[in-house]
């Protein structure tokens, strides 16, 4: 692999111990070798003059299989944009079309300046995200969705629950590890109206056995919660942790609708809380008490959702509204710019059980790295590099991505993947699934 110099940059080096240095990163063998001063040559270098060198974006909740659905189920609450919208554009997925969405969010998500995200996928045709990962050069942690369970679920989402725990185990065993160590599986039922008691507690001991993360949603919605607590007797969060489902290798999406003892529970069990602010707006889910958690020790870290109910896969867009979200509910103080960089970097990276790879810019971590121009009206004058990266930049001002030392953008060009290839037949696709869903 050949060696790498990023220079000129101001460093944001992120993780426990942040600090903000100008100076030089050197990769060799896909690794950060060098941080400040480093060898005066390398076989690339890459000009990072007037720009931020960061740790990349770490996206702890996103969806590949939905990004052909954008702008396809706007206006609706949760269970409604499940059922009528959603559920039905997923059954009719094939191979084919997922391995599309799954580029069309990988090329987004890059471009972006994500290095890493942990997905869910659909139920079936997991295996074609699984080659664009691997294809493309993104890190992932990737998650067949469980479904054995549930009101209104489509013939094409159905499955048993042996079904869903076999296919499960064998993605493990196929996948776990491979491309380099770039992939990884988890466990992933969907929630707790689409699986079976049965099943979870399958999947909690399964976990455990292989080391594997588990990667859920819960307390999204009202309703939600309403339904869960009727059908269980107890709230989300108490009837997950009573089945085996918490703990530091759970994430576990949204977290809005807690009480007390719930929050208890994620900080006792250090299970990590995946929150989707524009997300949570869009579908008028509410506001998750971002800074109740983080005050109780609770990780919390970013992601964008399924493109759907976001409808961007931008890790900047998360950034800014995590911050301003909490500030208007707790104050201009609460959630600053450096809370929201790490829940973005080094948090996500703690979600997905990668923290000692990647999520900070430190000697011997993997080379993901973003370098973000501020060189730019909005940013301009940025005496505060940081608050010019959370509250000013932009998706469209990243430079240069490294993945795993390897450039995957140069110079705001996608070179892992063809743009406009991938959007010519994201369009294709979503019209053939359209059709097959039998909606407009």
């Amino acid at each position: 692999m050949p060696t790498l110099r990023i220079i000129n940059g101001t460093l944001l080096t992120g993780g426990p111990n942040h600090g903000v240095l100008a100076g030089d990163l050197y990769v060799r063998d896909g690794r950060l070798t060098h941080i400040g001063v480093v060898p005066p040559t390398a076989d690339e270098t890459l000009n990072a003059q007037g720009c931020v060198v960061i740790p990349g974006f770490v996206q702890s909740h996103v969806h590949l299989c939905q990004t052909l659905f954008r702008g396809a189920a706007d206006d609706l609450e949760l269970l409604d944009w499940l059922k009528t919208r959603i559920w039905k554009f997923e059954a009719a997925h094939t191979p084919e079309s997922l391995r599309v969405s799954a580029q069309l969010a990988v090329a987004e998500m890059m471009r972006g300046g994500t290095t890493c995200a942990m997905t869910m996928e659909s139920v079936y045709h997991t295996e074609a995200a699984l080659d664009v990962v691997a294809e493309s050069g993104f890190r992932a942690v990737v998650g067949k969705c469980l479904m054995d369970a549930g009101d209104d679920v489509p013939a094409g989402l159905r499955e048993t629950t042996t079904q869903a725990r076999t296919e499960s185990a064998r993605l493990v065993e196929a996948w776990h590890g491979q491309a380099e160590g770039r992939i990884r599986i988890a466990f992933a039922p969907r929630f707790v109206l689409s699986c079976t008691e049965s099943l979870l507690c399958d999947i909690a001991a399964l976990a455990r056995e292989n080391n594997v993360t588990i990667h859920t949603h819960a307390a999204e919605h009202r309703d939600e919660v309403a339904l869960v607590e009727r059908l269980t007797g107890r709230r989300n969060l108490a009837y997950l942790h009573a089945l085996g489902l918490t703990g530091p290798h759970v994430g576990i999406a949204h977290c809005i609708w807690l009480d007390e003892a719930e929050l208890a529970i994620l900080a006792e069990t250090g299970t990590h809380v995946l929150h989707c602010p524009s997300s949570n707006l869009k579908l008028g889910s509410g506001i998750a008490p971002v800074v109740e958690m983080l005050e109780r020790g609770i990780s919390v870290s970013l992601g964008a959702d399924g493109a759907p109910c976001n409808n961007r896969l931008d890790a900047f867009t998360e950034m800014r509204t995590a911050a301003l979200l909490q500030k208007m509910r707790r104050g201009a103080q609460k959630l600053t710019a450096l809370d929201a960089f790490q829940m973005a970097t080094w948090h996500g990276a703690r979600a997905l059980g990668l923290e000692h790879e990647i999520g900070s810019l430190e000697v011997g971590k993997a080379a993901d790295v973003a370098v973000v121009t501020l060189d730019t009206l909005h940013a301009a004058p940025h005496p505060d590099p940081l608050s010019a990266l959370v509250y000013a930049a932009t998706a469209a001002d990243v430079r240069h991505v490294v993945i795993a030392g390897r450039v995957v953008v140069r110079d705001g060009e996608l070179l892992a993947l063809e743009e406009n290839s991938i959007k010519a037949a994201a369009r294709k696709a979503f019209a053939d699934i359209a059709a097959r869903a039998a909606l407009g």
